[in-house]
């Protein structure tokens, strides 16, 4: 049985095995994401502070015994409302419970997105704007082709690592049904924040800068980006801004544990722990450059945008607040005003 998670840390109880999945179903996380109500709930800021019912099935939770770092960082309540999330909306009819219910394109995204680490038995799911490059420092380090994570060089996001798209049908069924698989969530309009505000938008319009200027001229604002990707495709967006559940399927994949920007420190430090890495071996801190989104950058863009493009934007990321417990910001009229 798997060990327990934090505040925003989540070592995983695989409730999947064990938990009836249709006596969750009709729990009020899977109402949120299939009610036609969702848009008026967002807007009146009903879903800001509603949570998960306890967990009322009659399987048994089996607790290993926890380590000193793990009894100091992480709370077992917080891990089961995680797991209980995950189960009541992965448990729907309509969600894919394995790779092979994925499409094509969703597959393919999938295993994009996943790094392999054969040595220590791992299978890492990176998510861009959620220290993704600091991850790949960590396994080019555990695979011997980078000296250290500290190295001053630009960080090239494909060479010298081994991505799970790049193996053979049975060699990637073994890995997903073996390996520790893990991965990192970041509260979701933060995240798109951190992807208009630094860097990604300008390499973005470089890439397809004639239909950008021509929507929005060559200072894009952060109304005119949300127009921009809610004309994309889901499945076919940017990898900065495609929603986490699209990018890592963690219905479709039962992952061991999932981590969180907010406590990365944290977080990494016992996944390092966990995968068995050298004690040397250290997660990088961040940027003397690093610029976080704060909490108010963050409302003040959201209250910026038009109630229609918001009512349009909240839902599009509705998994990623539901499954990660991420609660939706105040973005009523009346906060806003103030």
């Amino acid at each position: 049985m798997k060990s327990s998670g934090g505040a925003r840390s989540r070592y995983m109880i695989n409730f999947r095995r064990t938990v009836n999945s249709g006596s969750l179903r009709r729990s009020a996380v899977g109402a949120i994401v299939a009610s036609g109500g969702l848009l008026f709930m967002i807007e009146k800021g009903m879903l800001n502070s509603m949570e998960t019912p306890p967990h009322r099935g009659s399987s048994k939770v089996i607790l290993p015994q926890t380590s000193s770092y793990m009894s100091k960082h992480f709370h077992l309540p917080n891990q089961i409302l995680q797991e209980i999330r995950i189960q009541t909306i992965c448990g729907q009819k309509n969600m894919p419970h394995s790779v092979r219910c994925l499409s094509p394109l969703q597959r393919k995204t999938l295993l994009q997105h996943i790094l392999v680490n054969d040595e220590h038995c791992f299978l890492c799911c990176y998510v861009p704007k959620v220290a993704c490059s600091n991850w790949k420092r960590v396994l080019k380090v555990l695979s011997g082709t980078l000296e250290n994570v500290d190295v001053s060089i630009k960080m090239d996001h494909k060479s010298d690592l081994l991505f799970l798209s790049s193996l053979k049908p049975e060699e990637i069924r073994y890995r997903l049904k073996h390996y520790f698989k893990f991965m990192f969530v970041r509260e979701p309009m933060e995240r798109l924040l951190s992807a208009y505000k630094f860097g990604e938008i300008k390499a973005y319009q470089e890439k397809y800068g004639a239909e950008i200027i021509r929507l929005a001229g060559d200072d894009m604002m952060f109304s005119e980006f949300v127009r921009y990707l809610l004309d994309e495709d889901v499945e076919r967006k940017n990898e900065h801004w495609m929603p986490i559940y699209n990018l890592c399927q963690p219905c479709a994949v039962s992952y061991d544990f999932i981590g969180s920007y907010e406590h990365l420190e944290n977080d990494a430090g016992y996944m390092l722990q966990r995968i068995g890495a050298p004690p040397h071996i250290h997660f990088p801190e961040r940027q003397m450059w690093y610029k976080p989104v704060t909490t108010e950058m963050l409302h003040y863009n959201l209250c910026s945008l038009p109630l229609k493009l918001l009512r349009e934007l909240l839902p599009k990321y509705i998994l990623d607040f539901s499954l990660f417990t991420y609660p939706l910001l105040n973005t009523t009229t009346e906060y806003c005003r103030h």
